[in-house]
């Protein structure tokens, strides 16, 4: 099968697209044939080993344990373990192949748990795959900080993979939400139900008078010290540079929401495998709004259409 490989840390020049072994599923896991995964922030920070703590985890001079990025997924089953019973071939799923990476190649195996599910009927395969990394990290620090009906939530880096589906989760939790983005991206949050927009190239968003319930910093970019006066007295400031607690039905709950019309995805650039370097020099320049999709293989599937999603 073909893969794409990275045996050094760097620029994208280190991703290299090879003919690998196809893998075998174990008792406990199914054989995933992708058709499309994504390239996130996890990728090319390992690619990169920024920050250096990713050397301690995949190797301290060159990668060691993961050698094929690709942190989520979706495909069809191609063959289930023998002690699979919940999956079938032909299933069509998507999934997060947590810190095993691993989908940028044609197959995947991946054990049978809370982070694969099927797919949403009504989604594509390119645009289901954008949901495992960023529709799970929004929801679990969402749920982590308690948001509810009538808080105040503001959401800095609302443009982007997690900021896009925390915006939408915290108004279906029913809080009011403040979006702080870039000129280019204004009305995009604003179409995903942001009841106010901080263009932080012309407002300091620290220097609003509004006080919140919860500060989501989606991208890692500002500080508690710099938001805490904005906070209410038992206000909560969460970062993605924390760890959220995991949920055992988080994924199920997320495609209910997508199937139910509550919950869709950005997709800013779709990419061929072959041209993985490109998509992570893309990324990497941090203007991206919601996700950028590798497309693995081609649809061929006559249910893979994508029905528009409406607030």
């Amino acid at each position: 099968m073909k893969a794409v490989v990275y045996e050094k840390y760097g620029t994208p020049d280190v991703l290299e697209l090879r003919d690998i072994e196809k893998p075998i599923p174990k008792d406990n896991e199914v054989l995933v044939k992708i058709y499309a995964t994504t390239v996130s922030a996890g990728d090319w920070r390992m690619r990169r080993a920024n920050p250096f703590l990713a050397r301690l985890f995949n190797g301290l001079f060159k990668p060691k344990r993961v050698k094929i990025l690709g942190f989520e997924l979706a495909g069809i089953i191609e063959e289930v373990g023998n002690g699979v019973s919940s999956f079938k071939e032909g299933d069509p799923v998507f999934a997060s192949c947590g810190f095993t990476f691993g989908a940028y190649a044609e197959y995947k195996c991946l054990p049978v748990n809370d982070l694969i599910a099927l797919k949403p009927s009504n989604m594509t395969f390119e645009e289901a795959a954008t949901v495992p990394v960023g529709g799970l990290t929004a929801l679990r620090f969402l749920k982590k900080a308690d948001v509810k009906k009538a808080d105040n939530v503001l959401i800095y880096g609302a443009s982007g993979s997690v900021g896009t589906f925390a915006v939408q989760l915290s108004k279906y939790f029913g809080a009011k939400v403040t979006a702080v983005c870039s000129t280019a991206n204004v009305h995009l949050v604003q179409s995903l139900g942001a009841d106010k927009v901080v263009d932080y190239t012309g407002e300091d968003f620290t220097k609003l008078e509004t006080h919140f319930e919860v500060i989501f910093d989606a991208v890692g970019k500002t500080s508690k010290s710099a938001c805490k006066h904005l906070l209410t007295p038992t206000g909560k400031y969460i970062t993605v540079t924390d760890a959220p607690k995991e949920g055992s039905n988080d994924l199920f709950f997320l495609k209910e929401l997508i199937e139910s019309g509550k919950l869709l995805t950005v997709i800013d650039r779709k990419y061929p495998l072959e041209k993985i370097r490109e998509a992570h020099a893309y990324v990497e320049q941090f203007h991206k709004k919601g996700n950028v999709v590798i497309s693995v293989i081609q649809s061929e599937r006559a249910d893979d259409i994508s029905v528009p999603i409406t607030f």
